[in-house]
Order: structure tokens, then sequence, then C-alpha cells
């Protein structure tokens, strides 16, 4: 594992780990933090009090946030020949039906999203050992699977948040990019926040979220107040 460098070091000093504050806080702590050369990430870890191997605790789904994420997704479609063109129209990088299959299951993976309207599950279900341990593998739950493709690949090609629990119980997303104004990435954590505090499964014990942080991709994490 690499170790974190001069200007990690120097945001970490400056910064106390362990001190709770508040989101908007947060939001400038981060921005705060020495810029790179590149536009870093921001993310949030949401850690939930949920038991991970229970089905039914299973935190899973998509967001579109108020202000994008700053980053566009290379997405394809499967579905028929009347919704091919719609698809590539609303920005998919490629769409059909079992050619489209064959490609992928010859080794073609040259896309971060997988759209597929419900008819098309019986032939995409053949690519389960190839997509599902990428995370690429369409699912109703994460709103991949949907009838209405077009609208799918448009919000998912302009970046639209994808998440689902670790084994451990916390929820990763980014919520914009380093340069984003203060007030777009606050309204961006807050609103996926809030989506996360809403799917609070009903079988779950004690308290649902426990602790929240918001990292850029090269900077020290910052712990959030949890209401």
């Amino acid at each position: 594992m690499p170790r974190p460098g001069k200007r990690y070091a120097a945001d970490k000093k400056a910064h106390k780990l362990k001190e709770l504050v508040s989101l908007s806080e947060a939001v400038s702590r981060v921005k705060s933090f020495k810029a790179t050369k590149f536009d870093q990430s921001v993310e949030l870890c949401i850690h939930l009090g949920i038991d991970a191997k229970q089905a039914d605790q299973m935190i899973r789904g998509s967001l579109s946030l108020p202000h994008g994420i700053g980053k566009s997704k290379r997405v394809i479609a499967f579905c028929t020949s009347d919704k091919v063109a719609d698809a590539k129209a609303a920005g998919a990088v490629e769409a059909g039906g079992e050619e489209l299959v064959k490609k992928v299951a010859d080794g073609w993976l040259e896309f971060d999203v997988a759209i597929a309207s419900p008819d098309m599950m019986r032939v995409v279900s053949k690519l389960g050992k190839a997509l599902g341990p990428k995370g690429l593998m369409p699912s109703p739950k994460s709103g991949t699977v949907t009838p209405n493709v077009a609208q799918a690949v448009k919000e998912y090609a302009a970046g639209k948040v994808e998440f689902r629990n670790d084994k451990d119980g916390n929820v990763h997303a980014a919520v914009g990019k380093h340069s984003f104004d203060a007030k777009a990435l606050e309204e961006n954590a807050d609103a996926f926040i809030t989506h996360i505090t809403k799917m609070k499964p009903s079988s779950t014990k004690g308290n649902y979220i426990k602790s929240i942080s918001m990292s850029g991709t090269m900077t020290p994490g910052v712990s959030i107040l949890v209401d």
C-alpha cells in the first residue's frame, strides 16, 4: 500500500480527525485541503447499523443528485430493435439485443453501466458470470432494469449515482468534484444522506446511521455530525 504524500500529511495535521462537524463545515474543510493536479472526486461514506448478511436489510439503489457528480459514464442498453435509436440518442455508446449480448460475452467490456429492458433479461441473464462480479449486471433494485430505457440511459450517462452496502454495512458514493462550489457539494451530500435515511429497513434495530464521513480522493476524511 503506497504511503500518503506530504500534501495528505499536512491536511491530516491541520484537521482534527475525530472531531464531529456539521455537513456545511465538512464541505468547507474538504475544499480547504490543498488542491491536486487533477479535480478530485468528493465521496461520502455512511456506516449503517444493518446486518449486511440479511437480504431484507440490503441497501442498494440509484439516485440522480441535484448538481450531478461532474463525471459522465459510458452506458450500454440491452433492448429490442425498436428502442435502439432512442437509446443511442439518449447517450448510449452501444445498444441492441442478442448481438450486443454476444459482443459482451466475447469479452467487450468498454462501458461503466448496463441498462436493460425487462423483456431482455431472459437473454441478458446469460451474462451473469461476466457482469455480476464486476457490478455491471442490470438490476431492478439499482434502476438499471426498466421499461424506460432511453430515460435511464440519459440519467446514467449524466452521472447518476449507484450504491450498495458492502459486507461491513458501509455505503459509499461520489457526491461531486473538489471544484464544485460549496453549496452544490452540500446540497448533493444532503440529498444522498436523506435518500439513504429514507431507505431504513423495518427489520433494522438500534441506530441506523452510525457515522458519516466526507473525503476527497487524496484528502483525509472529515467526520460529520449525525442528527
